[in-house]
């Protein structure tokens, strides 16, 4: 028991507040939780554009537009591949309706001229 600190004394001032009647054994402050500030960077760009860049005695100029254009020439070729992916769907399916509606539709005389087609693109081959 000898190893513990002895209580601290509080008293009751006139005006109803409390407090510490020695300064000396005021208990040690609460430290506020430690804030870690942590950064997540993205991966580093294609490092070839510059070596190349660099290797040739091109200069900053070049290097620099490799790592802005690079990326930059990507995503233009991505989103015109992913626009002609869309045409050519919205393609398909419009040729699929008119083989659909012609079938039909068509009869005799449609069901005729489709096998008049076939021969000749058989012919051609």
């Amino acid at each position: 028991m000898t190893s513990l600190p002895e209580p601290v004394r509080v008293v009751q001032l006139p005006d109803g507040t409390y407090t510490y009647a020695d300064a000396a054994h005021l208990p040690a402050p609460q430290a506020p939780p430690q804030q870690i500030v942590q950064h997540i960077h993205q991966a580093p760009p294609d490092r070839t554009v510059q070596r190349i860049a660099l290797g040739s005695g091109v200069g900053a100029g070049a290097v620099a537009a490799g790592v802005y254009f690079g990326p930059l020439l990507v995503a233009a070729l991505s989103s015109m591949a992913i626009s002609l992916a869309v045409v050519a769907l919205v393609a398909v399916a419009a040729a699929w309706g008119v083989v659909t509606v012609v079938r039909s539709v068509g009869g005799q005389d449609g069901k005729q001229a489709a096998e008049n087609v076939a021969k000749v693109a058989h012919r051609r081959r």
